[in-house]
């Protein structure tokens, strides 16, 4: 089993930058695919990236070249360094883990806030 707990979120102005942080515990950390989903509200819950056991990443359209994905196995936390900020980032990012690239996400994080002021 693992658990997932956020940090990092809070108010930034547009253009600004923000990096929020997931801390898992257990020693499978390594093993796991990790995912950033977030969820504005009214709104359904949105992928945002991946990063997998050997670093291979994928984003939405949404976020490329702006939000970075990365671990550090080392210290089981997974971040997402977010540049360029627009109100419309504005969300609970949640971070999530699964044991494999195409297993469903099974691990889920309680979210953190984000709010991108204009």
């Amino acid at each position: 089993q693992v658990q997932l707990v956020e940090s990092g979120g809070g108010l930034v102005q547009a253009g600004g930058s923000l990096t929020v942080s997931c801390l898992a515990s257990g020693r499978t950390f390594s093993t796991i695919t990790m995912g950033w989903f977030r969820q504005a509200p009214g709104k359904e819950r949105e992928f945002v990236a991946q990063i997998n056991r050997i670093s291979l990443t994928i984003y939405a359209d949404s976020v490329k070249g702006r939000f970075t994905i990365s671990r550090d196995d080392a210290k089981n936390t997974m971040y997402l360094q977010m540049n360029s900020l627009k109100p419309e980032d504005t969300a609970v990012y949640y971070c999530a883990g699964r044991q494999t690239d195409w297993a469903a996400y099974t691990y889920w994080g309680q979210g953190t806030q984000v709010t991108v002021s204009s």
